[in-house]
């Protein structure tokens, strides 16, 4: 087999976005009436799609409740990034290593619980979308850590699973490409502890940028 694919979440592996997700998720609570959950709660739920994302937050409330919290998040992050408000940083030296490889053949894509639009403003904020040759979210896609992105990954590019690999900061990215039947490779400056990384079926869990960059290299389908 000839070729590599490598498939990036974006939120906490490309993008540190918590903050950015805090506080629009702070404000459909409170639009609601509702105490918002702590921030270390948000925290761990960001990477699920957006409406298990709200299950779990608030597991109490019903359909329809969640689906109007669903719509305030959406509202509030929007209004937020036309303020000026969302700003989603990259983690430094993510972009040289995406560039690097993308240079070096792989081909790259993304998996992440964003909609196709915020995906789109980061990687274009940052420079970035011309590197990546599938884009796959939570518009098109079960929730993490249901398998369907990274299978539409592989049918994208015509990878087998042997050819790719995930990378990202979250149990539910870990526990993706398992079920994918890929290797995974975690982050640890993200989200998620490292022993949950490793738990959930990583392969090995960078401390860096350059020990990502090393553990990419030594990747042989």
């Amino acid at each position: 087999m000839t070729g590599r694919l490598a498939i990036f979440d974006c939120d906490g592996t490309i993008v540190d976005s918590q903050a950015d997700i805090a506080l629009a998720m702070e404000a459909a609570f409170a639009a609601h009436g509702r105490v918002a959950p702590s921030r270390a709660k948000i925290r761990r739920i960001v990477g699920l799609s957006l409406t298990e994302a709200i299950r779990q937050l608030a597991p109490a409330v019903d359909a329809e409740t969640t689906a109007s919290l669903v719509a305030g998040y959406k509202d509030a992050f929007r209004a937020n990034r036309a303020a000026g408000i969302v700003i989603e940083p990259l983690y430094d030296g993510i972009a040289a290593l995406v560039g690097e490889l993308d240079a070096d053949g792989w081909l790259l894509g993304v998996a992440t619980g964003k909609s196709d639009r915020g995906l789109a403003h980061a990687l274009e904020r940052h420079g970035l979308a011309r590197h990546f040759v599938t884009l796959q979210t939570a518009d098109r896609h079960p929730s993490k850590p249901d398998p369907a992105m990274v299978v539409a990954c592989l049918d994208a590019t015509g990878m087998a699973p042997a050819q790719a690999v995930v990378i990202g900061d979250t149990s539910y990215d870990m526990a993706m490409a398992i079920n994918a039947g890929v290797r995974a490779i975690g982050v640890d400056w993200g989200y998620h502890h490292p022993a949950e990384l490793v738990a959930a079926g990583a392969d090995a869990v960078a401390g860096s940028i350059d020990e990502l960059r090393l553990l990419l290299r030594a990747f042989a389908p």
